[in-house]
């Protein structure tokens, strides 16, 4: 039981903040379609964390409010990935790119794991992870085949600086084998290599490449963050701290 917990606080985690990331664009993004898609692309990935938590809950964990707004930065699971500031446009563009396309697998192999109400749950939003993972590739394959060299140049940089992040989603959970013997899930080291076959067919339809014998920055699923989590993690809790009673 606790390795399940373990792996649905991740994936938790991880929908949680970079859900709150991808909202940060919300009336600040390049133009108005790309505002609405981040902000529906967030509002979807807010739900997920939701659903989870609720899955938590059930296990014998505080409820859904309390796991997201009211814990630490030091009890939270999530790759540093996607705790990282939203920086320029291009560089939120290539992390939706690899992080999405990361979860879309995630979830088709989770729509088999032998806890049930998983399973559903990943059957039930495997469509709309698609939808963003076709977000993501469309504007990788525009602005990655850009006419101009300081575009090109820009991709190229925000590529270079994602991919070593990028590569800690895969980082094991102390309990990656337990996950993996009691079916709740196929293991990171699966994901990571569909993951890569998925990333070099996209960057192979563009100018841009991937960078070479870059090394995984992890440390988030043994509660090792950035210094931007604690700061993000205050600026979404402060309503529910002023006033635990609130109703949302």
């Amino acid at each position: 039981m606790e390795a399940l917990k373990e792996l649905l606080f991740k994936m938790a985690d991880d929908s949680l903040v970079i859900g709150h990331r991808m909202g940060e664009w919300t009336g600040i993004a390049p133009m108005m379609e790309e505002d609405l898609a981040f902000s529906s692309i967030a509002q979807d990935k807010l739900g997920h964390a939701n659903t989870l938590y609720d899955m938590l809950h059930e296990l014998g964990e505080a409820d859904a409010d309390t796991l997201g707004f009211l814990r630490s930065a030091n009890e939270f699971r999530n790759c540093q990935f996607v705790e990282l500031p939203i920086g320029d446009y291009d560089f939120s563009l290539v992390r939706h790119f690899l992080f999405d396309n990361a979860e879309f697998i995630r979830y088709k192999h989770l729509a088999n794991s032998s806890h049930e109400p998983l399973a559903k749950f990943a059957r039930k939003v495997i469509g709309e992870v698609r939808y963003h993972v076709m977000h993501g590739n469309a504007w990788m394959k525009k602005l990655g085949n850009s006419h101009t060299a300081e575009g090109l140049e820009r991709m190229q940089q925000q590529l270079n600086f994602a991919f070593p992040y990028a590569l800690g989603v895969f980082e094991h959970s102390p309990s990656e084998n337990e996950i993996k013997d009691q079916g709740y899930f196929v293991g990171e080291d699966t994901v990571k290599e569909e993951w890569m076959n998925t990333i070099k067919s996209v960057i192979a339809e563009t100018k841009l490449t991937l960078p070479e014998n870059a090394e995984p920055v992890t440390g988030g699923r043994k509660h090792e963050h950035t210094e931007h989590l604690s700061t993000m993690l205050e600026e979404m809790s402060v309503t529910l701290r002023l006033d635990p009673s609130v109703e949302w």
